[in-house]
């Protein structure tokens, strides 16, 4: 791709972070009682086409890819109370300047700084671009070496002082972000979300998809790309993505009826994809019996397993809790007692590997 997606995207939402931008948004409709507080000029200069705050629980930690302003990041602190925090992560130094210029009046106004906001790239969670500034005032680039010595600086902090942590996080949000990344960076990006959830954690990604694939053409404009137009995943291509990074039950929440835009016979519309983390899965032996409820005669789960309408169904410990914590919860029989099932699943009797 020629187009320089990182300096087009910081460039238009440096000018959204100095004069409201009313294309970059669609209408979404925020739980009026929790924007009551928040400074005007903040709801102002949002730029979103979904609201994944309404996934946020009480005692979460959080962190919001792409925050912006911060109003996603100051909604969910409202929501996950004294004993939860909110980490919002962006590359641009005038949405920052914005959002951190509220700290001190929001965390009086909430009974407690719940927020931080920190500079980095969302594709990227294990390195901090103000870590990174630092090391090149000091390590200036002048030779192929001095790449190579910066590339090995990048692997070390992933690995001894990440931005986000490890299996720190129970939610990540994202409001119209994702669609900004390069392309060539959305599996490391997805991969990394992954690295910070605990196990059981879930994503909440609110944003624009469309229903065909993207032209070259529409995606070398510029302005359409950081319009949030031209970098859309395209519908079974955004699931699809997450389940290549490990998540399970990958859902689309929320769906617009109505597209956003439509370029050249491409509908683009604002969508919510939630999905989890599993729990340890490698355990093979069945413990738990499950029956699938229905309304369908049969689904598949992440994992290749088949539950057929109305029949037992054995699954090990690990599937057991991923089934807990997937929007297909409420489609089950979940027994809190161990039992084993002699019908179908690992633990049928064509399949001696568990039983």
């Amino acid at each position: 791709m020629d187009l320089d997606v990182n300096q087009s995207v910081r460039d238009r939402y440096s000018e959204g972070a100095e004069e409201r931008q009313a294309d970059l948004c669609c209408p979404v409709d925020y739980d009026t009682s929790l924007l009551k507080i928040l400074p005007s000029e903040i709801i102002e200069k949002d730029y979103g086409c979904g609201d994944p705050s309404r996934y946020v629980q009480s005692g979460d930690v959080v962190v919001d890819l792409g925050s912006g302003g911060g109003k996603i990041c100051y909604i969910a602190a409202q929501l996950v109370g004294d004993s939860g925090q909110i980490i919002g992560v962006d590359m641009n130094d005038d949405m920052l300047s914005l959002a951190r210029q509220y700290q001190p009046e929001m965390a009086e106004k909430m009974g407690g700084d719940r927020v931080k906001f920190v500079k980095g790239r969302i594709q990227d969670l294990g390195v901090s671009i103000d870590a990174q500034d630092a090391y090149l005032h000091a390590n200036p680039i002048t030779s192929q070496e001095g790449i190579e010595a910066l590339t090995q600086w990048q692997v070390e902090q992933r690995a001894n002082s990440p931005l986000i942590e490890d299996s720190s996080v129970d939610l990540v949000i994202s409001n119209c972000v994702l669609n900004l990344v390069d392309e060539n960076d959305r599996a490391f990006m997805l991969q990394d979300v992954f690295r910070v959830l605990k196990p059981g954690g879930r994503v909440a990604i609110s944003d624009i998809i469309c229903d065909q694939l993207v032209p070259t053409h529409l995606k070398n404009d510029s302005t359409l790309w950081s319009g949030c137009i031209s970098g859309a995943f395209e519908t079974e291509q955004f699931i699809a993505a997450f389940k290549a990074a490990g998540f399970h039950g990958v859902r689309y929440d929320k769906w617009d009826d109505q597209p956003w835009q439509v370029v050249e016979g491409i509908e683009f519309r604002s969508a919510t994809l939630t999905a989890c983390k599993p729990e340890v899965i490698s355990d093979a032996q069945c413990e738990y019996t499950v029956i699938y409820r229905g309304p369908f005669d049969k689904v598949t789960d992440d994992f290749g397993q088949e539950y057929i309408r109305g029949r037992q169904t054995g699954v090990s410990h690990g599937v057991y809790e991923a089934l807990q914590t997937s929007a297909l919860a409420n489609d089950f029989v979940l027994p809190e007692t161990k039992t084993t099932a002699t019908t179908g699943g690992c633990c049928a009797p064509s399949n001696n590997s568990c039983c």
